[in-house]
């Protein structure tokens, strides 16, 4: 059932003000992991639009968010560009690549598309390990003078930086919320489940494909900028990392619940939650993480936020699609929202 009250909205205009005051009563490692929750909720909502309402499972992500960190470092040092600007720059250039890219990528189908998008990030690493001007495989740091054109004080870099953290998480949800929301929220499920079928009742499959990567695409290129504008220095092997920005978010998603808005959410919370009291534990600390997201899988197809809406009917904010398994002898289930016939 669709929720059309206001409590929803309220509850997300609330999280949303007391994430932005954080900075005037948090301290800085408080701060920190809003921002890494924020960044990696973004990256989350993303992967969640291709996979969970597109059907592109994608295992290249990496590559925008690398591209988006490289741009930004790029433009700041060789071309003495405002880091603001390159900031939106960053994002621009991402949904150019994924636009240029399309082409090529969905000719490719099911795992075929999602080995082909890994290996063009792949590529991309290997590309710019060659770039000297930018350090080459060992990548480079930003100079403290191209951070003082953000701000003069240390403390007021922070600030702007962390605004903009949170800012990009509610743009990211907000935009795949109201994607949902239109007429073209059903024709990405009608893609996820049957390409053939959504063709032939007119839809745009290509198109409405190569939107979803170049949003995508854009969003994963503005995490990618502002996570190494904290970070400070970008090199290859961390900024294609498939396993800080692939692995980590599918597996977010996954646990939250793939196909909702809430469930990347919750896949956020859980997984920083893990980070925060189990990654002093070395390679147990990735073993404990994978037992938990087979675990889900099996006692929850659905992901965490599947399990607790089944059993309360709470319906926060998103359509909520259907991903039961099938028994055998049932008829095949369309997986549309579940308010599509209102």
């Amino acid at each position: 059932m669709k929720t059309r009250g206001l409590l929803p909205l309220i509850i997300g205009l609330l999280v949303v003000a007391g994430l932005m005051a954080l900075p005037l009563y948090g301290d800085d490692s408080v701060n920190r992991t809003v921002e890494d929750f924020c960044l990696y909720l973004a990256l989350a909502q993303l992967w969640n639009l291709l996979a969970g309402y597109t059907g592109l499972v994608s295992v290249g992500q990496q590559a925008f968010v690398g591209i988006g960190g490289y741009v930004l470092f790029g433009l700041c040092i060789v071309l003495d560009v405002h880091p603001l600007v390159a900031f939106v720059a960053a994002g621009a250039v991402g949904a150019l690549v994924a636009l240029a890219l399309s082409p090529v990528v969905f000719r490719l189908r099911g795992p075929y598309f999602a080995v082909g998008t890994w290996v063009v990030a792949e590529a991309f690493r290997l590309g710019f390990a060659q770039v000297t001007l930018l350090g080459a495989g060992s990548g480079i740091s930003l100079p403290v003078s191209i951070l003082k054109k953000i701000a003069d004080h240390r403390d007021d870099r922070d600030l702007i930086i962390y605004e903009l953290s949170v800012a990009t998480a509610v743009i990211a949800t907000f935009t795949v919320l109201r994607w949902l929301r239109s007429r073209h929220g059903l024709a990405l499920t009608a893609i996820r489940d049957n390409e053939v079928t959504a063709a032939s009742v007119g839809v745009g499959v290509l198109r409405t494909k190569i939107i979803a990567y170049v949003v995508a695409g854009c969003g994963a290129s503005f995490v990618g900028a502002l996570l190494f504008l904290v970070r400070l220095r970008v090199s290859p092997d961390s900024a294609f990392s498939v396993q800080d920005w692939t692995a980590y978010v599918i597996f977010m998603v996954v646990i939250g619940g793939i196909g909702t808005i809430e469930g990347p959410i919750i896949g956020t919370i859980l997984f920083l939650a893990l980070r925060e009291f189990l990654s002093d534990l070395g390679s147990w600390y990735l073993m404990i993480l994978g037992t938990v997201a087979i675990a889900v899988m099996l006692l929850s197809p659905g992901g965490l936020w599947g399990f607790i809406a089944a059993r309360t009917g709470w319906r926060l904010g998103s359509r909520q699609w259907t991903f039961e398994p099938q028994k055998s002898g049932e008829p095949q289930k369309s997986g549309e929202p579940q308010d599509a016939r209102q």
